[in-house]
């Protein structure tokens, strides 16, 4: 199991907007009570989705990347994208190398004018991602 390093996440190529609307979500300041089964760790990194429903040769649509966990990744993202749609996502893992998963579309509302919060949930489970056990466990 990899541990995510933060240092190692590059973010300079990101609009100003998205870390802007990033630290207002991190607040908590437009999300309600957070349900997730497994905690999230911080993983900021720009990934490419390629919905199975676009057409071929398109461009993949460019998202930023907030949180993940072995189950689906959170996300930022200049358009809204349909839900429940199926794709591929591509993104760097945290030793850099290039990874594509498989995912669903779960989640996309508009989080501030012009951008988009959602989530992925990978078609499988992606153990690289899981978060470290702890030795209580």
């Amino acid at each position: 199991m990899l541990q995510i390093e933060a240092e190692k996440i590059e973010t300079t190529e990101w609009p100003p907007q998205v870390e802007l609307i990033m630290s207002a979500l991190d607040t908590g300041q437009f999300e309600p009570e957070d349900r997730r089964r497994t905690q999230r760790q911080s993983y900021r990194v720009k990934a490419s989705l390629r919905l199975f429903s676009d057409p071929p040769r398109s461009a993949p649509w460019v998202i930023y990347t907030r949180d993940v966990d072995s189950r689906g990744i959170g996300f930022l993202s200049p358009h809204r994208l349909p839900l429940g749609y199926g794709g591929s996502i591509e993104l760097p893992d945290a030793n850099g190398q290039l990874i594509r998963i498989n995912c669903t579309l779960l989640r996309c509302r508009e989080a501030a004018p012009g951008w988009f919060e959602g989530s992925l949930y990978f078609n499988r489970e992606q153990k690289e991602f899981a978060a470290p056990s702890s030795a209580a466990e």
